[in-house]
């Protein structure tokens, strides 16, 4: 069954709905933050501003824009609100890897007549697969951080074959109707409102055509996939690992855009005490600080854009034969993105929040939230992904194997 296109928005109209939707964002953070999940309000605004369909074919009802866009509008999104930003990243992403990666029936299937997917994810491989019949598999497990699985109307998992031994990795998409959401995200650093919660499985049996054996970090790409075939667009035959970076690139960089506009608005607002009359907006030195900070998130969104197109670039030489989308091209592209949001993560708790001032790191305060949620990020990405990623970078550059360095720890 395929979705008839409807006419939507261009490229720059879907990122200025984005940007529109700052001030609802702004006044939601603390309900976001309280419900653990942004608040239907915010999931309405969504689907009237289509956001969740960014990256969706048009084949379905999505609008088929490239990384660049999709990662505008997460920096907008979580120039708002970091928790909300992040949970709609990592759900209407990774309809960019079950539409690389599983054929027109399943696609058809998924996306039924109204094309409304949105997909929780957890890149680990939990639980276990076991065959029912010929023709479907049952999964049981139990799936943590799955941002965004309030609102989500599928879910993409790993998972492995039973057996003594496990058998090999399987991706499997799942419908809502055979999982449940856990109440657990709760009593994190930051990073409170993204419905991070676990999903759990008991016997939820899907069609055979529901599965693939291989893994999102090695997604069956070079020379063209499935994907791109059936959509005719080299977006399709991507690596998944390096676009993952660049999403939660693009949420640290929106956190420090929103803490650079906290900071410009209290310093601002904040008199001087032996001069009333002026504030401390008025001293060079918080001039140049938010002058500075400013200097290094641009130049890390600069860096975002750049490899978006890089990436997109790596897609469409991997299709057209002239270079095929390597795992090593991929652990260069992965490592960009996560340096564009070191630079931010960095300049964030540097400068914006150690000489914000001591009143704004109290509960409440927004500084205080965007401090807590780029630090929640910084140990997300940080210790575990950085120092593999930098190893595997250098043994590709001195032709040394890197496959056996995990990228997940």
């Amino acid at each position: 069954m395929t979705v008839v296109p409807r006419p939507g928005p261009t490229e720059r109209e879907i990122i200025e709905r984005a940007v529109a939707l700052r001030p609802a964002l702004l006044a939601r953070q603390a309900e976001t933050e309280r419900l653990t999940h942004y608040p239907e309000a915010t999931h309405d605004d969504f689907l009237k501003a289509g956001l969740y369909r960014i990256l969706q074919p048009r084949r379905y009802g999505g609008h088929e824009f490239g990384l660049p866009v999709f990662y505008r509008v997460v920096v907008e999104i979580a120039r708002g609100c970091p928790s909300t930003g992040w949970a709609l990243c990592l759900t209407a992403a990774h309809v960019l890897q079950v539409c690389t990666v599983f054929d027109e029936q399943a696609q058809d299937e998924l996306f039924c007549s109204d094309g409304d997917f949105r997909a929780a994810s957890t890149v680990a491989p939990v639980g276990v697969a076991r065959p029912d019949g010929p023709d479907h598999v049952v999964l049981d497990g139990t799936w943590p951080y799955s941002s965004g699985a309030p609102y989500s109307t599928h879910y993409v998992g790993q998972t492995l074959r039973a057996g003594d031994p496990p058998g090999p990795p399987v991706l499997f998409v799942a419908p809502r109707s055979v999982w449940t959401v856990l109440d657990d995200w709760r009593g994190a650093l930051g990073l409170r409102g993204t419905g991070s919660n676990s999903i759990r499985m008991e016997q939820a049996r899907v069609p055979a055509y529901f599965t693939r054996e291989t893994s999102l970090l090695d997604l069956p790409v070079e020379g063209g996939s499935v994907g791109s075939e059936l959509h005719g667009n080299p977006m399709y035959a991507g690596r998944a690992p390096s676009f993952f970076h660049g999403e939660l690139a693009a949420v640290m960089i929106g956190t420090a855009y929103a803490a650079a506009d906290e900071y410009a608005r209290i310093v601002a607002a904040r008199p001087l005490l032996l001069e009333p009359d002026r504030t401390r907006a008025d001293l060079p030195d918080y001039q140049r600080h938010l002058g500075e900070a400013l200097g290094v998130i641009h130049m890390a969104e600069a860096c975002l854009r750049q490899t978006a197109e890089d990436w997109m670039e790596a897609c469409r030489r991997n299709v057209s034969g002239e270079a095929p989308f390597t795992m090593a091209e991929d652990n260069r592209l992965a490592l960009t993105f996560l340096n564009a949001g070191r630079m931010a993560w960095d300049v964030l708790q540097s400068i914006l929040f150690r000489t914000g001032g001591s009143r704004h790191a109290r509960d409440g305060e927004r500084m205080q939230r965007y401090f807590r949620d780029a630090a929640t990020y910084w140990t997300h990405v940080g210790p575990g992904m950085y120092e593999p990623l930098v190893r595997r970078v250098g043994c590709d550059t001195l032709g040394l194997p890197s496959e056996h360095i995990a990228l997940i720890p």
